[in-house]
This record gives C-alpha cells, sequence and structure tokens, in this order.
C-alpha cells in the first residue's frame, strides 16, 4: 500500500515521512520531487518554462504512478510518499491511476494551524541547508497558503484522515500516523479501479439531456476530465447494453430501451493509452422524477451537470467535445456518423455555422 503524506508547503511531510519509515516495517519513502527534479534535466527548458509548477506536467503524474508502482512490484511492504496536492484532478489522476493498479492508498492530510505554518516557513528559509531544503522556497511556500486554504475549504480533507500538528513533532506525528493506519482508522480511498487497458478498448457513452435539452456530463473521480455516463465495453457485451449498464452504474438511472447509436469515433492511440472505438448513443430525456433520481457523487463520481453544447465546449477536452458535437448534429438529423478522431470521414462538412474548436466561432452559441 501507499502511505500518502499531503499538506501544505512547509507543514513537516518530509521530516515526518522519514519518522514513519522508522515506525512501519518494511516501508521506503518516494519524494515526488525526486521525479520534478529528473524532468528538469530530461525535459527542454523552453517545454518546463511553459508550466509554473513540474505538477502541471501530465508526465509528472504519470511518472509518480510508474514510479510508485515499479518500486512496490521490486520492494513490496509500504511506499511513504510525503507529496503536496492541492488540486483536486490531479489528486484524483494519481491515485485513480494507483488504484488501476490494485494498489491502496491512505492518504493523511498535516493541517497545522496557519500561524503555526508560517513560522515553520519563516525558520526554514532561513536555514540554507536544512534537511528539507529541496522543499524550501521562501515566499514560493508562502504564496501557496492561499491555495492551501482553499483546497482545505473545499475537498481535501473529504477522504483524508486529518492530523493536527500543531503541538506535535515530527515524531509525535508519525507515531499517530503509524496508529492509524494498522487499526484502519485512517482506510484505503474509497475509488473505482479501473484496470488500465493492455490493447485498444470499445467504449459506449450515453447521452441523456434534461428538458432544457442540456447533456448530462459526469466527473468521474479516476480520471482527469469531465465525461459523458458509460465506459468500457466487457469481453462478450453489446456496446448499447454496455452503456445502458454503465449509466446504471454510476448515475443510478435505469433506462427502458437499448439506445440509438449516433456516432462512431476511432480514437488513435496515443502512448501510454491504446485508442480504440469510441461510440455514442442517445439516451433521450430524462423527466423530472429521473433527474431526481440521479445518484449524488460516490466513488466513481466526483460530480454531475447539465450543460448546454457551449459550457460543454468549456469543459470537454477537445477531442471529446468534437465527439458530442457530431453527436448531437447526428440526433438531430436522425442519422449516425462514423469519426476519426472526432472528425467526419466522408461527409466533409462541419456543423452549421460553426468553426472547429479553436477557430474564431469556436464556444459561440449554436441554439443549444
Amino acid at each position: 500500500m501507499i502511505v500518502w503524506v499531503n499538506g501544505a508547503f512547509g507543514a513537516g511531510k518530509s521530516t515526518t515521512a522519514r519518522e514513519l519509515v522508522e515506525l512501519i516495517p518494511n516501508s521506503t519513502i518516494l519524494d515526488p520531487e525526486a521525479v520534478g527534479d529528473s524532468l528538469a534535466h530530461l525535459l527542454p527548458a523552453k517545454h518546463l518554462a511553459e508550466v509554473g509548477d513540474y505538477q502541471d506536467l501530465p508526465i509528472w503524474r504519470r511518472l509518480v504512478i510508474d514510479t510508485a508502482a515499479a518500486m512496490l512490484a521490486e520492494l513490496g511492504g509500504t511506499l511513504v510518499v510525503p507529496g503536496t496536492l492541492l488540486r483536486q484532478e490531479y489528486r484524483d489522476e494519481i491515485f485513480g491511476g494507483l488504484a488501476a493498479r490494485r494498489i491502496a492508498v491512505r492518504h493523511i492530510l498535516l493541517a497545522p494551524a496557519e500561524t503555526i505554518l508560517r513560522e515553520r516557513i519563516a525558520v526554514r528559509a532561513a536555514v540554507p541547508d536544512g534537511p528539507d531544503a529541496a522543499d524550501r522556497t521562501g515566499q514560493w511556500s508562502y504564496d501557496r497558503i492561499e491555495p492551501y486554504r482553499a483546497a482545505l475549504a473545499s475537498w481535501l480533507a473529504a477522504d483524508a484522515h486529518v492530523v493536527d500538528t500543531s503541538d506535535l513533532t515530527p515524531y509525535e506525528t508519525a507515531v499517530r500516523i503509524a496508529a492509524a493506519v494498522s487499526s484502519d482508522t485512517a482506510p484505503a480511498c474509497d475509488i473505482v479501479q479501473t484496470p488500465e487497458p493492455t490493447a485498444e478498448t470499445v467504449a459506449a457513452g450515453v447521452l441523456l439531456f434534461d428538458d432544457q435539452d442540456r447533456v448530462l456530463l459526469v466527473d468521474p473521480t479516476y480520471k482527469a476530465g469531465w465525461e459523458f455516463p458509460g465506459g468500457v465495453v466487457e469481453p462478450g457485451e453489446a456496446p448499447a447494453r454496455a452503456g445502458v449498464r454503465e449509466v446504471a452504474e454510476e448515475t443510478g438511472v435505469h433506462l427502458d430501451e437499448v439506445p440509438r447509436l449516433l456516432v462512431v469515433d476511432w480514437e488513435r492511440p496515443a502512448p501510454p493509452g491504446y485508442g480504440g472505438l469510441r461510440l455514442l448513443f442517445d439516451g433521450g430525456p430524462l423527466d423530472a422524477a429521473r433527474v431526481r433520481q440521479l445518484l449524488l457523487p460516490g466513488p466513481e463520481l466526483r460530480g454531475w451537470r447539465f450543460a448546454s453544447e457551449t459550457e460543454a465546449a468549456e469543459l470537454l477536452p477537445p477531442v471529446r467535445y468534437e465527439r458530442l458535437r457530431w453527436a448531437l448534429r447526428a440526433r438531430e438529423r436522425s442519422t449516425v456518423l462514423y469519426l476519426e478522431a472526432g472528425v467526419p470521414v466522408a461527409a466533409g462538412e462541419q456543423p452549421p455555422g460553426e468553426q472547429p474548436r479553436g477557430g474564431p466561432k469556436a464556444g459561440a452559441p449554436n441554439g443549444r
């Protein structure tokens, strides 16, 4: 398993982690900053300059997952990871990627009072060669107190075991964490374990609409970005039936009829992904009673919402949005479209009055 020690910069994660590995048998530290430091030597300086934080690099998040899995495969036991994660989508991406590899994550949050946190940052900034030099950046740490405060007020403590370290030494903090882990007071995060594909896949999504003809979008906990209800088609399963099953599992809505196919989209391989076929079906409108049946966010979903096509353009990744807008055109015309990477093949046309996403009319209202 992994014990992920989260908290603001300056909360004492690294010193606590060093004490913790002395208390948990067969445990090892993985410092995510080491992954970031390696990228400074591997990636072009121009590429690194385009982001303000290495956590914003998809390759960093991917390598943290891969490195953790590789270390556990090599060493076994417990991995203690002292790492600040203040963006929920990054936490979900990393923890979801670990869950996909059947790696349980115990999420610990060190939460000293803000006055104590500021005092600790000041002390660390005054010691140029202290043990946490890699994590000490003076004003940079102060600047991230506000993002930490915002995360703490919204989502950060939701699935974490919180330890107030205001009056605790790193050793005392480690003792409390070790006791919480061994007693299951700090349980494994409840994240859906979606196995990573090993070859091309077929996935079925279902479009559901409210009385304003807005489409239902969901925000999965196990991967980044908004999506349509749906998922991977299991071996021997009919795609439309897979979409119906996934809608029921994710939202609690049971469709009475097999939905009508709108688009077939071939998604090209993009390492580490394998691509495959992505199908979108028309699940039709949901009346007010069925909307009330929608489940609150649980292990699979962080949230859900109905969105207009214009709003969806801001929420969905580009290719997924292209898939949606062509599905909406197919729905209007009662037809089926074949796409490759979100672009119709043979049709050679655009939705009326629109430019491709990113063009001069991207995001313009289109009557939906």
